[in-house]
């Protein structure tokens, strides 16, 4: 196992020497290592060779390195993901920026036809809108067309190259260029890594040199398990430490756990098996310890409820009935021998196990077992009405006598036929009382008011009669129901009467004669809701609401039915506590106009007016449905 650590060393060097020039130190160090490090091996390590020059640049060289392959995806934090893929090893790939392109030279690696074509990646969504992939003499060439501030990054991996270009805001102004800061790459990378950026150039060097070089720049103690071994290739441009870390673990399949600023750092396979060596040795320790027996008053809540709910939980098992417990448990709340009881009448649950689980039981109980909060909710139920109804009318009439008869027209039996009433002549037979016999009768029905002309000739009584009736009402019936419920409990409160009628039903048995049945009709008032609290103190209602009314009896044969008028509404709504919010409305209108006349006549300039009558009737009616919660919050007492 090895150790590294810079706190120990005498000196260090200058700051401004680290941030300045950390890109010529790492590229020196890497190159003492790698050069160190491949001596033993000068014979099996590959070379980069620069194949011979091509009078064709389209043409592959037999044995040399090529682009086999370009990539590109789009990262969950916007960014761009570039990858190249060369065919062998010994790829140099170099990266700039050039304005808002970036430059991508391989001089040692050809491009094959086929991938000679630009690539539109616009609808990717990224800062890289196109990608431009040609042949520059021997090897490749590829820019990025950027559109925005980015940032870009870029490290090798074996044979693939990676290049990331990172949408980021505008760099400050006065700042140097080429000394990013930690905040600036941490924004760059997504938030997940915010450590030192670093630039890193390695040609197979060990990947304990690595390690130590991440020591020196991260400040942190990092223990190499002694199965760590092997070398590493990779070219990190302004990578954070912590991002370059991860990324050589990940390239030797390596692991790392940090307690503190000390990191292990071992093969994945090594410290799987170190957890569960640790797991399984606390298992054999629980099963050595004494199990204890505790019971739990539950005040707020149902012992039966809250032992079935922690029951369905994985591990418990099935127990049925409130005293049953489980005895077989595979990672569940309580340990393999552990035990729940639950006492419906003492209310109170029975807990057998390990001390440890006993605390955990107990503290999930307490999270469990507490008051709920309670909601009032307060509705109105208005309904509104205005009426307006005006009727004119006339009544004409003429009558007269002849020889002690009533005539009508010159028509004496019709006369007598017809007659609106019966006339009774004076005591000596003669000198008859003279009542009007109606021509015309338009008049209206219970008048408000009438204004009546007769006039008298020989024997002749001519009459008009004018009335008119005006109405007007205006009414307003509001219903206030009001409910308190607990959090996520459906109330209902209901007031009204049941209106019976009756109904025929056939006799049993076949016979003629029908049997009556009376029935009953529920007219009520009714509020039905589910309050939910929400985590913002706002209330979601699940409601209900409904008022009946009963407008008249329809007379029937068989008796009187009950015409209901119906106003309900069913919704959810979200309402912040103490808010008023009208969860549905009808409005309703309905204008009239009537007339009745003799034909022709009714239609006489001015006396036309004798002959007919007018009506018309307004009606307008609107619903509203109000509600209103307030959240009660209740304190756990002890």
């Amino acid at each position: 196992m090895t150790v590294f650590n810079t706190r120990t060393r005498p000196a260090r060097r200058p700051l401004l020497l680290r941030t300045g020039t950390i890109g010529l130190m790492v590229g020196t160090i890497a190159a003492f290592s790698a050069v160190h490090a491949a001596a033993p091996t000068a014979a099996a390590a590959p070379t980069a060779v620069a194949p011979a020059a091509s009078p064709d640049p389209g043409k592959q060289l037999p044995g040399a390195i090529s682009v086999s392959n370009i990539d590109f995806k789009r990262g969950t934090d916007g960014s761009g993901r570039l990858t190249l893929k060369f065919s062998g090893d010994g790829a140099a790939p170099d990266l700039r920026n050039q304005g808002s392109s970036v430059i991508i030279n391989v001089g040692n690696a050809q491009l094959p036809e086929s991938l000679q074509k630009p690539l539109n990646v616009v609808d990717f969504a990224t800062p890289v809108q196109r990608i431009d992939a040609r042949a520059s003499g021997t090897g490749t060439q590829l820019v990025l067309n950027t559109n925005g501030a980015f940032e870009s990054m870029a490290y090798q991996t074996g044979r693939d190259y990676i290049v990331e270009i990172l949408p980021r805001a505008a760099a400050p102004t006065g700042r140097a260029v080429g000394a990013p800061t930690a905040a600036k790459s941490a924004s760059a990378s997504g938030g997940r890594y915010n450590g030192r950026p670093v630039t890193f150039n390695f040609q197979d060097i060990p990947v304990r040199t690595v390690l130590q070089l991440i020591a020196e720049e991260s400040g942190l103690n990092i223990v190499a398990a002694d199965t760590v071994s092997g070398n590493v290739t990779l070219r990190l441009i302004n990578v954070p430490w912590d991002q370059a870390l991860d990324i050589a673990l990940q390239a030797k399949g390596l692991d790392k756990r940090r307690s503190g600023n000390v990191v292990w750092v071992a093969p994945q396979a090594e410290i799987a098996k170190y957890e569960q060596d640790k797991e399984d040795a606390r298992i054999a320790l629980d099963n050595r310890v004494d199990t204890v027996t505790e019971y739990v008053q539950i005040n707020y809540h149902n012992a039966a409820q809250i032992f079935k709910a922690l029951t369905e939980a994985k591990g418990i098992g099935g127990g049925s009935g409130g005293g049953q417990g489980s005895s077989s448990n595979d990672g569940g709340f309580l340990s393999p021998r552990g035990r729940l009881v639950a006492d419906e009448r003492t209310n109170t649950l029975m807990i057998s196990d390990i001390p440890k689980k006993i605390a955990q039981m107990k503290e999930l109980i307490h999270v469990i077992d507490r008051p709920v909060d309670q909601v009032l909710i307060e509705a109105r139920v208005v309904v509104a009405s205005d009426t307006f109804a005006r009727e004119l009318g006339a009544r004409f009439g003429i009558a007269g006598t002849k020889d002690g008869k009533y005539y009508f027209n010159n028509n004496i039996e019709n006369n007598d036929k017809t007659r609106d009433s019966v006339v009774e002549a004076g005591a000596s037979g003669d000198n008859p009382t003279l009542f009007k016999g109606a021509m015309s009768n338009l008049a209206v029905l219970n008048p408000a008011g009438s204004v009546a002309l007769q006039i008298l000739n020989a024997g002749y009584a001519l009459d008009v009669e004018l009335s008119a009736m005006q109405k007007e009402g205006r009414g307003e019936v509001i219903s206030n129901p009001r409910v308190v419920t607990s959090n996520q409990r459906e109330a209902v409160i209901s007031q009204g009467q049941e209106v019976g009628y009756v109904t025929i039903a056939p006799q049993s048995g076949g016979g003629d004669v029908p049997i009556p049945n009376v029935q009953f009709k529920d007219v009520l008032l009714q509020l039905k809701v589910t309050p939910t609290i929400t985590s913002d103190n706002r209330v979601f209602l699940n409601m209900h609401v409904k008022k009946d009314e009963v407008l008249e009896y329809v007379r029937t044969d068989i008796g009187a039915v009950p015409l209901i008028s119906k106003r309900e509404v069913n919704t959810a709504v979200l309402v912040d506590d103490g808010q008023t919010v009208v969860i549905g409305g009808v409005y309703e209108f309905a204008d009239r106009n009537d007339v009745s006349k003799v034909p022709f006549l009714g239609d006489v300039p001015f006396l036309g007016a004798l002959f007919k009558k007018k009506g018309r009737n307004k009606n307008k009616a609107e619903l509203l449905i109000m509600v209103t919660p307030k959240v009660m919050r209740v304190a756990q007492r002890g």
